[in-house]
């Protein structure tokens, strides 16, 4: 029952204009939050209140649906996953990028570096092509074009630019 509640003040919570939505979640945090003696918010919550300012282009894009569109923003990475080795290769990398989405990053290693020593909890910033799906959403096209067709994309990670 408990997941059901979940699944539908998640739908429910979708619905509503972003402004609306990080007002809920800072109230939400202050009243449900974690206790602590510090009137600080933990890096975390930082993080999570940080992404949901900065990634509005990206949150529009997963409310409305929208398939090909290009995409700045960053995230928290959250999981890394085996590389997609079937056709082209690419490196596959879960991130946070809001309260309530994550964003599947697929990067080309056959046509842009492979970035080794990404760890859980790091920032990922992108520049790619959005697709939608009901789980939030798969960035690609996050490097050059060799035949200059398509508009070329990036990944940064500590600074270095990943095209």
């Amino acid at each position: 029952m408990k997941e059901n509640f979940k699944l539908s003040v998640k739908k429910y919570l979708s619905t509503l204009p972003l402004p609306v939505v990080i007002l809920l979640v800072v109230i939400w945090q202050f009243y449900f939050g974690p206790s602590s003696s510090s009137s600080q918010p933990s890096a975390q919550q930082q993080v999570t209140l940080s992404n949901s300012v900065s990634n509005p282009e990206l949150l529009r894009a997963y409310n409305n649906q929208i398939a090909k569109v290009q995409i700045k923003g960053q995230g928290t990475i959250i999981k890394l996953l085996k590389d997609d080795l079937d056709g082209s290769h690419h490196q596959r990398i879960l991130l946070k990028v809001n309260a309530n989405q994550t964003l599947l990053i697929a990067h080309n290693i056959d046509l842009a570096p492979r970035i080794d020593n990404l760890r859980v909890g790091d920032a990922l910033e992108f520049y790619g092509e959005y697709v939608w799906n009901n789980k939030g959403g798969v960035l690609h096209w996050t490097h050059r074009d060799p035949r200059g067709r398509h508009q070329g994309g990036w990944l940064k990670y500590q600074g270095k630019i990943y095209q």
